[in-house]
């Protein structure tokens, strides 16, 4: 019997389907136990993270509950709330590959509605240690803040609302942006998230400082008073309200909470169907011609000096403005040297010899500096055939670092010293940080011909390979000290003129710091020039080996 005289049935029934929830539910469950049956290490991380989480949430709790009755309660419950919502809105930002199994565009080509799908992300993103952390949070808020039976009703209508809101905000961000967070940009974006942490740091101490003179948690109740308003605070706000027996406040504020989680989740909509389903770069041939490179110098390069001279100082500035990694290293410097000094200054509790921070801290990127060219260092070897090779190479990379860094550390110091009022300490300030500069200057070419060491390109806070961690140290810390100790010829005269009261000779101190600057800045790249040349197969081995 051939195939076309059997007989026609009829279909079978389809089979019924599992809910597309539970499947992304079991999904996620699987890839985390699968991920930590990579290795014990990962197993290890894993728990530490998540009972350390489990240990801070549990204080946190207890220290909510504990607030019960206090009469800020609701300040500081709604304050926490509105930071936490902030903190789902900005993570993702700068941790993109925080949580790689719900990355939308592994899904492209599955046949998905994006109902069902954001419905199933939604929940599946509830399963990890930042929801339970941040769930721990939000149950200590309404239990510091419920009373009565509407508190209460309150408090179970505010859980779920605060939890998927924060968690859709976070989704909502990551998905509008997931091309950027793909992209080289968003890398630096990861990299960068060190220095929001360094800085935020630095205005939380400037804020609890203020909050301390301002005699207590009474200074919160304006910005509290702005906060409840806002969607995800809105929510543990009313609460508060319901507790109190305002009930049309408490149904607003928990309106406001619910709007916007329906807005979140009709933009989280719109993006993952934009991004589900229109063309990219990648299916789409080029719109325009490619463009063709002007040849011969142009730009920058016709301010800098001929020959190897400006390729070396145009790479360290290209370094600067398109590796990850350096340019993080050198906005972190840039912010926390200015920082410092300024939010002292604005405390009225500082010195314009603060200002020499932003010197320290811009110097620091003087060491390592075949470090950051990884393996591409052989490329830089290869034209190094003499201690003159060297010191023409070390000299451009130090010029780059003088041209950013000497104007900006001039500026914080007029700053600081226009903030303080105090004209007359701004010369000692400028010598000692132009003899600090130079210093470090020179101990960092040696530091870098003699501890040099990898960075690894991968994690954004992996500064120094793995067995290398001590060559760091050594470099950094070693060459610091050795700088403060050169700076000893311009330091001593200027502590010598505050105590004998010679402030109108202090202004000596700004030529005297530059000429010493320029002195010892050309002895340390001598030094390190030869140091340089004798030692480039070690220096090679050292910086490939991340």
């Amino acid at each position: 019997m051939s195939v076309l005289d059997t007989p026609v049935t009829a279909a079978a029934p389809a089979a019924p389907t599992t809910g597309l929830t539970p499947v992304f539910v079991r999904l996620k469950l699987t890839l985390l136990r699968n991920g930590l049956r990579q290795s014990a290490g990962r197993r290890t991380a894993f728990i530490a993270s998540l009972v350390v989480s489990l240990l801070v949430a549990a204080g946190q709790v207890l220290g909510l509950v504990l607030l019960r009755g206090n009469e800020h309660a609701g300040t500081v419950v709604v304050l926490l709330t509105g930071v936490v919502a902030l903190g789902w809105a900005v993570l993702p930002l700068f941790f993109p590959s925080g949580d790689d199994t719900l990355d939308p565009t592994r899904l492209v080509m599955l046949p998905l509605r994006p109902e069902p799908l954001i419905r199933a992300l939604l929940v599946s993103s509830m399963i990890g240690i930042g929801p339970l952390f941040t769930l721990c949070l939000v149950v200590g808020s309404v239990l510091a803040l419920a009373h009565g039976a509407a508190g209460v009703v309150f408090a179970v209508l505010a859980v779920p609302s605060a939890m998927l809101l924060c968690v859709a905000l976070s989704r909502a961000v990551a998905t509008a942006n997931v091309q950027l967070l793909n992209s080289r940009k968003g890398r630096d974006l990861a990299v960068l998230s060190g220095l929001v942490i360094a800085v935020g740091i630095q205005f939380v101490n400037f804020g609890a400082q203020r909050l301390g003179e301002a005699g207590g948690l009474s200074a919160l109740d304006p910005a509290a008073s702005v906060v409840r308003w806002l969607p995800g605070a809105s929510a543990v706000a009313s609460v508060d309200a319901a507790s109190d027996g305002a009930y049309g406040v408490a149904v607003a504020q928990l309106l406001i909470t619910v709007a916007a989680l329906a807005a979140l989740m009709w933009m989280w909509q719109r993006s993952l169907v934009k991004l589900m389903t229109a063309p990219d770069g990648s299916t789409l041939a080029a719109a325009e011609p490619a463009r063709e490179k002007a040849s011969g110098r142009g730009g920058l390069s016709v301010l800098l000096p001929e020959g190897r001279t400006a390729t070396v100082m145009q790479r360290s500035l290209r370094y600067v403005a398109r590796d990850p990694k350096t340019k993080a290293a050198w906005v972190t410097a840039l912010a926390i040297g200015a920082i410092v000094p300024l939010l002292n200054a604005v405390q009225g509790t500082g010195s314009v010899y603060l200002a020499c921070f932003a010197a320290g801290m811009l110097g620091m990127q003087m060491y390592n500096q075949f470090g950051q060219d990884t393996s591409a260092f052989w490329m830089v070897a290869l034209t190094i055939s003499s201690p003159r090779d060297a010191y023409v190479e070390l000299r451009a990379r130090a010029l780059v670092l003088l041209l950013l860094t000497l104007p900006f550390t001039l500026l914080v110091c007029v700053v600081t010293a226009a903030m303080l009022g105090d004209w007359r300490s701004l010369p000692g300030a400028l010598g000692l940080s132009f003899a600090l500069l130079s210093s470090m200057v020179a101990t960092g070419a040696v530091a870098s011909a003699l501890f040099p060491y990898s960075i690894p390109q991968e994690g954004a806070f992996k500064n120094a390979a793995p067995g290398q961690g001590g060559l760091a140290w050594i470099s950094i810390l070693g060459g610091m000290l050795a700088a403060a100790l050169l700076s000893a010829p311009v330091i001593v005269p200027t502590i010598w003129m505050h105590v004998t009261d010679r402030h109108d000779a202090l202004w000596l101190m700004v030529p005297g710091g530059l000429v010493y600057g320029v002195l010892i800045g050309w002895a340390g790249l001598r030094i390190a020039a030869g140091r340089t040349a004798n030692r480039l197969p070690e220096i090679l081995a050292a910086v490939s080996k991340g």
